[in-house]
């Protein structure tokens, strides 16, 4: 009689137990008493009464990602692939709808991804549908949660994470922007040249400039020079044109002395005998003497046909 117990013993110890069960965090169970909806129960410790009520599900409350990649045409008739990431989550308040109504929520979500996508991105261009990604996932989340809400579904965000064109397309359009970068490149490089260029032509401009005036700053000092040497010469009683021929003869054999001290020179200066720098003097007053006649001869020319010119209009 005893051991016939206790296997009555077991199976009712059994039997309570498969009465108690419990629920995760962020979980919903749903349960059924004879195939009839009866309660939903949230995270704890519960109670079900053995054999005639059962858990028919679980519904997960948190966050969930929901990766659709959907083809289709732009406006220019180019294909191309976008990746469309939905975040959606079960309303708490609606968990009967989400277990209920809808077989699989994946697919639902999943077909009105596509409807919006391939009604949104053939109005736009290629460039446009990179620039306003945001428009389309906005269009998306609308139209999810107008549909989804009802299904006690809640759309929390959509994304379009990848775009991805046509092969051909990308290397042409990676074409297009190095070409656009070459370019760029170009015009910064000229514009440098050109900078470079001014840049030069401004420090010859200056170094010619301050050439210029150094060199009238050495005939400057020359003539200084000149003009106190004729000054002390005259006072020992030499004149202007023995001072000034003593000066050039002086001078010209200075020059001569420092050609001579040039080894590497190839210069010769003709003439170079001791009459050369008398000549030479002789030469230039002359040439000063004859271009003062010319000049006199000229002035007298020029006031006879003014005073010629007065008396014709009297």
């Amino acid at each position: 009689m005893g051991l016939f117990l206790i296997p009555i013993v077991i199976f009712g110890f059994i039997i309570l137990f498969s009465g108690i069960f419990t629920v995760k965090q962020q979980t919903s169970a749903v349960v059924e008493r004879f195939g009839k909806f009866l309660s939903i129960r949230n995270s704890g410790l519960h109670f079900k009464i053995p054999v005639f009520d059962r858990i028919a599900g679980r519904i997960n409350l948190k966050i969930q990602q929901l990766d659709v990649l959907v083809e289709t045409k732009t406006k220019d008739d180019v294909f191309v692939r976008l990746k469309i990431s939905v975040q959606f989550q079960v309303i708490k308040d609606k968990v009967y709808d989400a277990f209920y109504k809808l077989e699989n929520p994946h697919d639902q979500i999943t077909s009105y991804v596509f409807d919006v996508v391939r009604a949104e991105v053939p109005k736009m261009k290629l460039d446009d549908v990179f620039e306003r990604k945001d428009d389309i996932a906005i269009a998306v989340k609308q139209e999810l949660n107008e549909a989804m809400v009802n299904y006690g579904y809640d759309i929390i965000k959509t994304l379009v994470t990848d775009i991805d064109p046509d092969l051909q397309v990308k290397e042409a359009m990676n074409r297009i922007n190095a070409a656009e970068r070459e370019k760029v490149a170009a015009e910064y490089e000229a514009e440098a040249e050109r900078i470079k260029i001014v840049a030069k032509a401004r420090a010859e401009a200056e170094s010619k400039r301050l050439q210029g005036q150094g060199i009238a700053d050495q005939r400057r000092e020359i003539a200084r020079g000149l003009e106190e040497s004729v000054d002390v010469l005259n006072n020992v009683g030499i004149n202007s044109q023995e001072a000034s021929a003593l000066i050039v003869v002086t001078q010209h054999y200075d020059t001569l002395q420092s050609i001579g001290e040039e080894t590497n020179s190839n210069l010769i200066l003709l003439p170079n005998s001791p009459q050369a720098g008398s000549d030479m003097l002789n030469n230039m007053i002359a040439s000063f003497t004859a271009s003062n006649q010319i000049g006199e001869e000229m002035k007298k020319q020029n006031a006879k046909k003014g005073l010629g010119k007065k008396t014709d209009n009297k």
